[in-house]
């Protein structure tokens, strides 16, 4: 890709978060793509290129009166949407559409319209994990989990704290679903859920949804919002089987995702003043440091731990609450992917004083994918 050939040039969430029992999946898609189609002054008419994970992208087409000639119906977990922008990006340079509409939603607490979601026997995840008991997040990411913070001598406390920072971001966003303060005891008393994640270490279960528009740099200064570029993408995978890892203590998914994200891009660590971590657990955010290299093997807790990560510190990380506090509906990516272009516009709650780059890093299923997208305010 050439950095900044494509921009986002329409973003927006659905008009309601949280608990929704009144609003369809289908619906929520639908709110989130025609709230982001206003945000961009298009109507669907415009739209000619059309993506969505777990629902049928031609579905969301015809619900909402689109005709498009692109497609993409990648479904690899939560990440899913920035896998989406890096296609995007591919057939917006090569001509094959103008105007792409990326949606999200999901009843992911209130389960209205759901698409069912099920490991079925003949699954390898049915086959070779199901039977011993690892069966949903919490007891397959135990795994990884559990030999990070042994290998590293880390303290549980630490592990906690990640909650805790991250609902000081929080605490700044009027659409966060969670926003009073907590400390790190209020984390390690919480209700366990699967040793060592209590309930505050785990992801929100909420309704939701967001949408993505994508168009050629040159279409794009010609519309109603500034401009925000996508100066590199990236995308991995490694096993759908948490067993099968290479490594518990890291993830070959987001190296190879992240590598390729800093490659297209150009960029280096140092350039980048805000960033985003798909943090479904609390450990997730020490992975990803890790693994796209801003940090050295085991130090991603005392990173966290020196306020570095906090608001005013060097490196601002998950500056919406992240899936923690801010939304999580199932599929997190989007809610990242919405944060990173707010910071790009200048409009977040938890602004970043002159933050010209976001990296925007995501997962999907435990360690089984992963998308990265480079973000910048600034024309190439």
């Amino acid at each position: 890709m050439k950095p900044g050939s494509v921009a986002v040039v329409g973003a927006a969430e659905t008009t309601e978060m949280g608990k929704l029992p009144h609003v369809s999946n289908i619906m929520l898609h639908a709110d989130a793509a025609l709230n982001a189609m206003e945000d961009a002054g298009l109507k669907p008419s415009d739209i000619d290129g059309v993506a969505t994970a777990r629902e049928v992208p031609t579905e969301i087409a015809h619900y909402l009166g689109i005709e498009p000639r692109w497609v993409d119906g990648t479904s690899v977990g939560g990440c899913s949407f920035m896998v989406h922008v890096r296609h995007a990006v591919a057939a917006l340079e090569a001509g094959l559409a103008n105007n792409i509409l990326i949606t999200h939603g999901e009843s992911g607490r209130s389960q209205v319209g759901m698409t069912p979601r099920a490991i079925g026997p003949g699954m390898l995840e049915g086959q070779f994990q199901l039977p011993y008991g690892v069966m949903n997040p919490p007891t397959m990411f135990t795994i990884p989990v559990l030999r990070y913070l042994k290998t590293y001598n880390i303290p549980i406390e630490k592990l906690a704290n990640v909650a805790v920072v991250q609902r000081e971001y929080a605490a700044m966003h009027p659409r966060a679903y969670m926003r009073d303060p907590i400390t790190v005891d209020d984390v390690l008393n919480a209700r366990m859920i699967a040793y060592p994640f209590t309930l505050l270490m785990c992801c929100l279960v909420t309704d939701g949804g967001g949408a993505l528009i994508l168009s050629r740099a040159d279409r794009a200064k010609d519309m109603k919002q500034k401009p925000v570029y996508v100066m590199g993408v990236g995308e991995g995978a490694e096993t759908t089987m948490i067993s099968q890892m290479k490594d518990f203590t890291s993830s070959q998914a987001f190296r190879i995702s992240g590598a390729e994200a800093f490659r297209t891009s150009g960029i280096k660590h140092s350039d980048v003043d805000h960033l985003m971590i798909y943090d479904a657990f609390a450990h997730l955010p020490l992975y990803g440091l890790e693994d796209l290299g801003f940090c050295n093997r085991g130090e991603a807790a005392d990173f966290i731990w020196e306020r570095n990560t906090a608001p005013g510190g060097k490196l601002p990380l998950n500056t919406n609450g992240g899936g923690l506090s801010y939304m999580h509906s199932g599929m997190y990516g989007m809610y990242a992917l919405q944060e990173s272009v707010r910071q790009m516009r200048g409009v977040s709650p938890a602004q970043v004083d002159g933050a010209e780059i976001s990296f925007c890093h995501g997962v999907g299923g435990m360690f089984a994918a992963s998308g990265s997208v480079v973000f910048s305010n600034v024309a190439p």
